[in-house]
């Protein structure tokens, strides 16, 4: 018998579900109708019995809301309910807002709200402030006394006249008659003042004001303070030491002579001090003025009895920008202090009083003589005044601060007007003398001896001064040059002259070689920066930087040495390929690019050269290998 398979039967909803998903429907349709409408509903969650949570299907969610504290619903009253204990419920408490804010997540938007929907303020964008002028900048830190600068044409001139009047000169019939036209005449009447008593060597309660001159090379810097020197110091009965200038190489003194350390020291002494056997508190000098390095100058001050600083009526610095940055024993610090009065009291007997000479009036209140009237006690000052220049006045205001300048005048020379004059003076843009040609030349660094060469043959580049970066260098370029003019030997050509200067060379044998260079046997001098400042050569007519000045202050005192008072003169710079970036962008900042006439140098222009310098480089080869 074959068996039969019974399909079950589909198990039917028992009554108690029937109610509870009728339930469930009453209050959906509850929550719907509350939900847009009334905001302030609590909301109350149930959970299934067992505690669980609602499944995926509609029908088997098992949770109880209540949206309405108002609408109460109660399973009793609801149809088909029966009298069971219906289910425990966890109220929570439930803010309005809450149901606000859920109702606005299922609705995909919030709700309207005052709060949200008013504007927010408005604020402005961050932005950095407004950068300062560069003038502002340029200024910062320095003395205020600098913007208040007296600027001077470089061709103010003063004629001499030849009538007893001085013509605004303030000069004597004496001075006048020795001079014809001067340069930096702007700076004599502030030096040379009317009234006799700002004439006077002392002025101990009245002291005059310190001086800062900033002005090109060979504007005549040195007569602007040598003529108001001599001037004042005419007046002067007894020798003292009045006026010290220190300059910062031997070499720059040497022009003028004294002491630099040339001579040895003994001997200096013995030309300086009148009596070296008795400390006079005063001191005893055998010369009114004084030029020296500032080396020398400390070693007599500490080794020389008797050498006093206390008369000193002028103290000049000259390339002051240069003796400022040198830091040889503190010399400015010692320097200044010898010129003022010291502290303590000072303790000789009358009797050795009585063998002094003349105390200056500064240190006049040192006396320890009884009843002494109270204008010679009374606290006075140093009547020494202070006079800096340069063609590169320093921009450091921490140097400019250790000179302890009294209500300083400056005087800025400069073609333009006076904010400029002043703003290039601080940011290095130096005003170049109208005379001056500047040449540059960019070519290979294997090419730069034949381009030297070029020069001197081709433009007659003779009495000239060629700067190098060392003295190994000034000597190598001397030999290869001696060479190549020693392979002219046989032509109508006179050969050129060359000679090195350097610091590998003696006083003697460097004094020996720039006497004959301003004699004109030389031709051609080969240095390095040791003179490259203030040497003053009358017949200089070309500088050559044949090594490229690293700054643009040593360029300005390279090129200062031609062109000087008024004469022609042509500079030339050999720029390495290299090279040529940064010397442009220093050239360009300084606002000085354009002045600059770029000379180019052909192949052919090489040829007639090659042969001589290619022998010349086989005898420099010989020459360094047996070395």
């Amino acid at each position: 018998m074959a068996e039969q398979t019974v399909a079950p039967q589909a198990k039917g909803k028992t009554k108690a579900k029937t109610r509870y998903l009728k339930r469930k429907r009453e209050r959906r349709k509850l929550i719907k109708k509350a939900k847009p409408t009334d905001t302030k509903q609590p909301v109350l969650q149930e959970a299934n019995g067992d505690g669980s949570g609602s499944d995926d299907s509609e029908e088997d969610v098992d949770e109880d809301v209540l949206v309405d504290q108002n609408v109460s619903i109660d399973p009793v009253q609801a149809e088909g309910s029966s009298p069971e204990r219906p289910k425990k419920r966890r109220r929570l408490s439930v803010q309005p807002e809450d149901i606000e804010m859920e109702a606005a997540q299922e609705n995909g938007k919030l709700p309207e709200s005052p709060v949200l929907d008013a504007p927010l303020p408005s604020f402005p964008l961050p932005a950095l402030p407004d950068a300062p002028s560069k003038s502002t900048l340029a200024l910062q830190g320095l003395d205020r006394g600098l913007v208040d600068a007296e600027i001077i044409a470089p061709s103010t001139v003063l004629s001499i006249p030849s009538d007893d009047s001085d013509g605004g000169t303030r000069l004597s019939e004496r001075m006048r008659r020795r001079l014809q036209d001067l340069v930096q005449t702007s700076l004599l009447p502030f030096l040379l003042p009317q009234s006799a008593l700002h004439r006077s060597l002392y002025q101990p309660y009245h002291p005059p004001r310190d001086v800062c001159v900033s002005a090109p090379t060979g504007s005549g810097k040195t007569l602007a303070y040598a003529i108001p020197i001599v001037e004042v110091l005419s007046s002067r009965t007894v020798t003292r030491l009045r006026a010290l200038i220190v300059l910062p190489t031997r070499d720059l003194v040497t022009q003028t002579g004294t002491a630099t350390g040339q001579h040895s020291f003994s001997h200096e002494q013995s030309q300086l001090v009148a009596d070296r056997t008795t400390n006079l508190l005063a001191g005893s000098s055998k010369v009114d003025i004084l030029i020296c390095t500032p080396g020398r100058l400390i070693d007599h001050l500490h080794g020389t009895p008797n050498f006093s600083l206390q008369h000193l009526r002028f103290l000049v610095i000259d390339e002051a920008d240069r003796l400022l940055a040198q830091s040889f024993q503190d010399w400015l610090v010692q320097v200044l202090a010898a010129t003022r009065p010291p502290k303590q009291v000072i303790t000789h007997s009358l009797a050795e009083l009585s063998i002094h000479d003349a105390l200056a009036p500064a240190f006049l209140h040192l006396l320890p003589f009884p009843n002494v009237p109270s204008f010679i006690t009374e606290k006075t000052e140093s009547s020494c005044q202070k006079l800096l220049f340069s063609a590169t006045l320093t921009r450091d205001p921490s140097k400019i601060a250790a000179l302890g300048l009294r209500d300083p005048k400056y005087f800025v020379v400069h073609g333009k007007d006076r904010n400029d004059g002043i703003l290039d003076v601080v940011t290095e843009k130096f005003t170049m003398p109208a005379t001056l040609k500047e040449h540059m030349i960019v070519c290979e660094t294997s090419q730069k001896p034949l381009i030297f060469f070029h020069l001197v043959h081709s433009h007659n580049v003779v009495n000239a001064l060629v700067f190098t970066k060392s003295a190994e260098s000034t000597s190598r370029l001397v030999k290869l040059l001696e060479f190549v003019e020693n392979s002219f030997a046989d032509s109508t050509r006179k050969p050129v002259t060359v000679r090195a200067y350097s610091s590998d060379l003696g006083a003697a044998e460097r004094k020996s070689i720039l006497d004959s260079f301003k004699a004109q046997e030389i031709q051609i001098l080969v240095c390095s920066d040791l003179i490259s400042r203030g040497i003053d050569i009358s017949h200089v007519s070309h500088v050559v930087s044949y090594d490229t000045p690293v700054d643009m202050r040593k360029y300005v005192h390279r090129v200062g040495r031609t062109a000087r008072a008024g004469r022609e003169g042509d500079a030339w710079t050999l720029v390495e390929e290299q090279e040529a970036r940064h010397f442009k962008n220093m050239m360009k900042e300084a606002e000085h690019l354009d002045s600059m006439k770029r000379l180019r140098v052909s192949e052919q222009d090489l040829a007639p050269l090659v042969p001589h310098y290619d022998t010349a480089l086989t005898k420099l080869k010989e020459v360094y290998s047996r070395s």
